[in-house]
C-alpha cells in the first residue's frame, strides 16, 4: 500500500472511530494521527501479544486516544477528572500522584511543542494508567489467585471449602473502543458501576470513614473494669466520643454527658452491638470493647476489602434473589430489590465451610430423607458403629446394600465396618427417615449444585438463639422453613400451603417441583449496608479477611 492510499484510510479510520463533524480535519491533525498510528504499531511490535497496551492499540487500529497533535483528547480530560474526583482513591497513593503527574507531564509536552515522540510516549503513560484504573475501580485489589492457592491448601488439609467466581462484565479494551466511537468516558464509567448488595452506598460510607480518619479518628477506649448501665467510670469520657465519631451517639436533652454511663449512651451502645453482630444487651465487656477499639484505619480496610469482594458477586437482575450472608449467619428473600423475609441460619463450622457460589432453588421436600455424605459416614457414623453395631438404629439411620431403589435393608453388625473406615467409597446407603428427628427436618429446599448443600429445616433448634451460628457441615439450617415454604406458595400455584401443612404431620416423603424457580446466593461479606441503610460489621468467622488482606493491592 502506497504511502497516500494509506494515509486516506487512516483519515477514514478517524473518522469512524472519533465521531468528528463532517468538516474537514485541520491537516497537521491528520498528518499527526498518521505518523502516530506508524510509531503505535512499530513500538508495540516486540510486546506480548497478551500485553494490555497491544491488545488495546490492536482493538483501536492503533489509533492514539488520548493525546491529539496540540492539546489532550476529551477522553484524556474525561479519564484524568474522573479519577481525581474519585474520593475512594487514597489521595497519597500511586494511583492518584501518577494521575496529577501524567496531567502535568503532558501539559508541559504541549507547551514545550516536543514531538510526536514524546506524545506517544505519554499516550502509552496514560493507557497504562487507564488500565491501572479500571483494574482498582471495577476488578479490586484481592488477589483471587493467592486466596484460592490458601484455600487449596486448607483444602489438602482436610477442610474442604471453594469460593465461586463471577468476573465482572466490564473489559476495558472495549470500552476505549465505544468511547473511541463517541461515548462518554464518564458514562462508561458510570455504567459499569456495581449497584447490588448496597455497593453504591458502602462506597459513601468508606468516604465517610476516611473523612472521619482526616479529622483524627478516635482514641482507644479505657475502663476500669466491665461497664455496665448506670455505672461511673473515666472512660465514658472516651466511649462517647468514639460512638459519636461514626454517628452512633447523636446526644440527647437529658443527658449530662459527664461520667455516668447513662441511658443515652446505653442506647448507643447498643446501636453500635447491632450493627456489629454483638450481644445488644448494653454492657461494655471485653468483646464489645475489643470491637469498638478497632481503628478507623482497620475499618476503611475492612470496608474496602468487601467492596472488592462485591465486584466478583454474581450479578442477579431477577424478580426474586434469596440471599445467605455467611458472617451475619442470615438469610434475606428480595423481590425486586425489597426484602420482603428474613431469618436466622445456622452455617457451617470453621472445618466443615459453607462455599461461596451461586445456584437456582428448584424443589422443595417435604419430610425429607437424609442421604448421608461418605464423607460423613466415615468420619463419624462408622466409628459409633464399631463402637456399637445398634448406633445407626436409635438415630432413626437405615444401611442399605447399595443405592439401587429397591437395595436391601441391612443391619449395622452384618458388616466389618473396619474396612471403610479410610476406603475411597462406602458401597453402603445410609439415610435417616423422615421425622422430627431427621437431621434436615420436616423441610428441605434444594438447588443442585457439586458441593451438595442446601437449606433445610433442624431439630436443633436451640442453636438459633446463638449469636455466632457456624456449626454444619456446610448445608444451611433455616430458622423458619415452613415460613419460607410458605412464602414460595405465594408465587407457585402448585404448592397448597395449607395442604402441606397437613403433609408435614406425618412422615409422607413429598416433592414440589417449583414453577417459579429463585436465584440464591451465598455470599461472605464482613461489611456492607443493611436494607435500612446501616453499616453493617461481622466478625471473620473462617478467617478469609485475613487470607485475602495477606495479598490486598494498595493503590
Amino acid at each position: 500500500m502506497n504511502r497516500s492510499l494509506q494515509g486516506f484510510f487512516t483519515f477514514i479510520l478517524f473518522i469512524g472511530l472519533f465521531s468528528l463533524s463532517s468538516s474537514m480535519m485541520h491537516a497537521d491533525e491528520l498528518a499527526y494521527h498518521d505518523r502516530a498510528s506508524e510509531i503505535i504499531h512499530s513500538s508495540l511490535q516486540t510486546e506480548r501479544d497478551n500485553s494490555f497496551l497491544k491488545k488495546l492499540y490492536k482493538e483501536l487500529l492503533f489509533t492514539p486516544v488520548w493525546m491529539r497533535s496540540n492539546a489532550l483528547s476529551p477522553a484524556a480530560k474525561e479519564l484524568f477528572d474522573y479519577i481525581q474526583n474519585d474520593e475512594t482513591l487514597n489521595k497519597n497513593g500511586k494511583l492518584y500522584k501518577e494521575s496529577i503527574l501524567l496531567k502535568k507531564m503532558a501539559e508541559i509536552v504541549y507547551a514545550q511543542n516536543k514531538n510526536i515522540y514524546a506524545k506517544v510516549s505519554v499516550e502509552f503513560k496514560i493507557s497504562q494508567l487507564y488500565k491501572d484504573y479500571t483494574d482498582y475501580a471495577y476488578f479490586g485489589s484481592i488477589n483471587w489467585g493467592a486466596f484460592n492457592a490458601r484455600i487449596s491448601n486448607l483444602m489438602v488439609n482436610d477442610v474442604s471449602t471453594e469460593w465461586v467466581l463471577h468476573r465482572p462484565e466490564i473489559d476495558p479494551v472495549k470500552v476505549l473502543d465505544h468511547v473511541a466511537l463517541g461515548s462518554s468516558l464518564k458514562k462508561q464509567f458510570d455504567h459499569y458501576m456495581p449497584t447490588a448488595y448496597h455497593y453504591r452506598e458502602l462506597q459513601d460510607e468508606l468516604k465517610r470513614y476516611m473523612k472521619i480518619r482526616e479529622e483524627g479518628g478516635w482514641e482507644p477506649i479505657y475502663l476500669s473494669k466491665k461497664l455496665k448501665p448506670g455505672q461511673r467510670d473515666r472512660g465514658v469520657y472516651s466511649l462517647r466520643e468514639r460512638l459519636r465519631a461514626t454517628g452512633d451517639y447523636q446526644g440527647c436533652p437529658e443527658s449530662d454527658e459527664e461520667e455516668r454511663y447513662d441511658k443515652c449512651l446505653q442506647d448507643a451502645v447498643r446501636h453500635f452491638q447491632k450493627r456489629n453482630g454483638l450481644k445488644a444487651d448494653a454492657v461494655v465487656g471485653p468483646v464489645t470493647l475489643a470491637v469498638l477499639n478497632k481503628s478507623v484505619n482497620e475499618r476503611i480496610t475492612m470496608i474496602r476489602l468487601n467492596l472488592d469482594r462485591i465486584k466478583w458477586l454474581n450479578k442477579r437482575e431477577g424478580k426474586r434473589h434469596i440471599i445467605i450472608n455467611i458472617p451475619d449467619f442470615r438469610l434475606y428473600f428480595e423481590e425486586e430489590g425489597r426484602l420482603i423475609q428474613s431469618m436466622r441460619v445456622i452455617t457451617g463450622s470453621p472445618k466443615h465451610p459453607t462455599p461461596i457460589f451461586s445456584d437456582t432453588v428448584e424443589m422443595i421436600v417435604l419430610n425429607p430423607y437424609w442421604n448421608i455424605p461418605k464423607s460423613i459416614i466415615q468420619k463419624e457414623m462408622i466409628p459409633k458403629l464399631l463402637r456399637n453395631p445398634n448406633a445407626m438404629a436409635r438415630q432413626g439411620i437405615e444401611i442399605r446394600a447399595g443405592w439401587g431403589k429397591n437395595a436391601a435393608k441391612i443391619s449395622g453388625g452384618s458388616v466389618n465396618w473396619s474396612q471403610y473406615r479410610y476406603s475411597k467409597t462406602v458401597p453402603y446407603r445410609f439415610a435417616q427417615t423422615p421425622g422430627y428427628k431427621n437431621a434436615l427436618g420436616k423441610v428441605k429446599f434444594l438447588f443442585p449444585n457439586k458441593f451438595s448443600v442446601y437449606m433445610h429445616d433442624t431439630p436443633t433448634k436451640h442453636l438459633f438463639k446463638r449469636d455466632k451460628r457456624a456449626f454444619s457441615h456446610g448445608c444451611i439450617r433455616l430458622q423458619k422453613p415452613r415460613a419460607l415454604l410458605e412464602t414460595f406458595s405465594t408465587f407457585n400455584d402448585n404448592i397448597d400451603f395449607e395442604q402441606s401443612q397437613k403433609i408435614l404431620k406425618g412422615k409422607k416423603n413429598t416433592y414440589y417441583k417449583l414453577q417459579e424457580k429463585v436465584p440464591v446466593d451465598v455470599v461472605y461479606l464482613t461489611a456492607w449496608v443493611d436494607y435500612e441503610g446501616k453499616l453493617q460489621f461481622r466478625n471473620d468467622v473462617y478467617k478469609y479477611d485475613e487470607m485475602q488482606l495477606k495479598s490486598f493491592r494498595k493503590w
